[in-house]
């Protein structure tokens, strides 16, 4: 009888301490609390025939920053190919994205694939996203929180000027008077979103990846011969330096 009811206790207590146990968690993600967004504002080439690249940009971009430590429910990504199954129209875009960063207000990372002038973006079949939308959009969506803006288009240098600031940093593919690569109907990828892909398991932090970025670009534009280069563009904000390169680094 005593050694039965010893055993119960022994047992009693074991289960007890199971229960109050506190769950085993993961280590802390250093863009929790992060809003992100990836969109492929276009869906064709310069003479309009149909193109996978910026698709295929959303889809593999959104995989990989995910591996990143960004958290899928402060995650968005949009198509703006009418036909694409899960097709979204330019203002829900915008709305979405809105959402995403009034949930999640630490930070804000935001990556835009499409074609582009010097007038801004092509973004679905509204026509332009231009540069002062943009900045004006990304400051209602942001504010202060440290900020990532990627513009993978042509031209697209045009829009630092509207979204540079001490808290952010603005990746664009080309030179404000430079065209980018990659949207033909046999391309993956653009280029320069594809060096993103490639340098991204190796980079060390946003300002790294930026730096393997155009070194790819530029490796990848030299060896096909291709003229004038583009030129990569790079803004970092004097208050977001700092946390890009400990606070905000990457997992590896």
């Amino acid at each position: 009888m005593i050694r039965t009811f010893a055993v119960a206790a022994v047992a009693a207590l074991t289960l007890s301490a199971c229960a109050t146990a506190p769950a085993a968690q993961g280590p802390r993600s250093p863009f929790d609390g992060w809003a992100g967004a990836v969109v492929a504002a276009d869906w064709r080439t310069s003479r309009g025939e149909p193109i996978v690249a910026f698709d295929n940009s959303r889809r593999d971009l959104t995989a990989s920053f995910l591996e990143e430590g960004f958290e899928r429910r402060h995650f968005v990504d949009y198509t703006l190919r009418p036909t694409a199954s899960d097709a979204a129209t330019g203002a829900q875009v915008l709305a979405g994205i809105g959402e995403a960063a009034r949930r999640a207000t630490v930070g804000c990372f935001l990556y835009f694939t499409s074609h582009g002038n010097t007038r801004g973006i092509t973004w679905g079949t509204e026509g332009q996203l231009s540069p002062t939308r943009m900045g004006q959009l990304v400051d209602e969506w942001c504010g202060e929180r440290p900020t990532v803006v990627v513009v993978s288009a042509c031209f697209s240098g045009v829009f630092i000027p509207e979204l540079q600031g001490p808290n952010r940093m603005i990746m664009t593919a080309a030179r404000r008077d430079r065209s980018s690569f990659g949207c033909s109907q046999d391309a993956v990828y653009p280029y320069f979103d594809g060096c993103v892909l490639e340098s991204l398991p190796n980079a060390t932090d946003f300002i790294n990846l930026a730096e393997m970025t155009r070194a790819c670009v530029s490796r990848r534009e030299t060896a096909e011969g291709l003229r004038p280069a583009s030129e990569p563009q790079v803004f970092v904000g004097g208050d977001i330096r700092p946390l890009l390169t400990t606070t905000y680094a990457f997992r590896g």
